[in-house]
């Protein structure tokens, strides 16, 4: 568990101690924590330090599961149950009997499915869709999920009687923010992982990037070491190769708790220089508009709006309901948006 949850600060020793005391136990946990602070690690160590471990842990993200295949998907379906059942398919209930079930984005899960969950948490059992007769599981329960799921409850879009069957132990991930005396230990582990030639980190990157929001928390830090390690490897990265590295990301721009005036690298000539609190690709990819030309400005906010799902998607590690949240639409809209560009899911 140590290797797993990297760091020293106050924050991730509390998560660890967390771990400890509810391992051993069948107690059911929520982990709530923003997108990418490592919630899924938390349930991993939680199933590898308990009397389960020999059993499965199987996990589903409860965003990224259609709402109408969602139930088939977590209690199963006999043959015909439904239009392209052909077969008998065991639930991940099932599945994970004996062991752990680990239900991410479980604030994500429709009412109507928290209401199945709900009687499988009481009962014990789950039915297969279109079977007479239920299933005794032995599981135990895992959620996570980055929304405020007291919000949830007070809009009507999260039940309470489900709440409290799966908040009986809670366990808080710190963001990445909230852990800066951790980023170097974080740095030297990823690079460990990744093998290939080490860079360094020269005392101002290591300030800055102590002083960067991470808003995709420890997921966006590990693509900052992949991506430092392909472009200097056997070097020393100062503040300013720092700083073109996280704004190789557009949107990052706008995350900086302070804006230091690196000159960018010479490495990076490749992205285009923008002003002052301008997203990059505004200044290289939007033509000007003059009294001689005439502009398609239906296709320019198309490619505008394609660019930013295809970078939302990478950051969100093309699970939709991030994606969503952080562009800030449905993700219903957003699956339309991606049918219209053509988008594999």
């Amino acid at each position: 568990m140590q290797n797993m949850l990297v760091g020293r600060s106050h924050g991730i020793r509390q998560v660890r101690e967390a771990i400890t005391r509810v391992a051993p136990s069948n107690a059911s946990v929520i982990i709530t924590g923003p997108s990418g602070s490592g919630k899924e690690l938390v349930a991993s160590a939680i199933h590898s330090s308990s009397n389960r471990r020999t059993n499965p842990l199987v996990a589903l993200n409860c965003g990224a599961i259609p709402a109408d295949l969602l139930e088939s998907e977590l209690f199963g379906h006999e043959k015909g149950a439904f239009t392209g059942a052909i077969q008998r398919r065991v639930g991940r209930f099932e599945e994970a009997s004996g062991g752990t079930m680990f239900l991410d984005e479980i604030g994500d899960m429709p009412m109507a499915m928290q209401v199945k969950l709900l009687r499988v948490l009481e009962e014990r059992k789950v039915q297969r869709v279109g079977a007479t007769g239920d299933l005794a599981i032995d599981v135990r329960l895992v959620c996570a999920t980055h929304k405020d799921l007291d919000l949830a409850i007070e809009s009507s879009l999260f039940r309470e009687d489900l709440f409290y069957r799966i908040a009986v132990f809670p366990i808080i991930m710190p963001s990445l923010a909230e852990r800066p005396e951790d980023l170097t230990l974080l740095v030297d582990h990823f690079q460990a992982g990744f093998g290939g030639q080490p860079f360094s980190l020269s005392a101002s990157a290591v300030s800055y990037i102590q002083s960067y929001n991470w808003p995709g928390n420890v997921r966006e830090l590990r693509n900052f070491v992949e991506r430092a390690m392909l472009l200097f490897g056997g070097k020393t990265i100062d503040a300013a190769d720092a700083a073109d590295l996280i704004n190789l990301t557009p949107r990052r721009r706008s995350a900086l708790s302070h804006t230091p005036s690196p000159v960018p690298n010479a490495a990076l000539a490749h992205v285009a220089p923008s002003r002052a609190g301008e997203d990059p690709r505004m200044d290289s990819s939007l033509p000007a508009l003059d009294r001689a030309g005439k502009l398609d400005m239906n296709r320019i906010i198309e490619d505008i709006e394609r660019q930013y799902i295809l970078d939302a998607l990478e950051l969100a590690d093309g699970v939709i309901a991030e994606a969503s949240r952080l562009l800030g639409i449905q993700r219903t809209t957003l699956i339309g948006k991606m049918n219209k560009y053509n988008m594999a899911r």
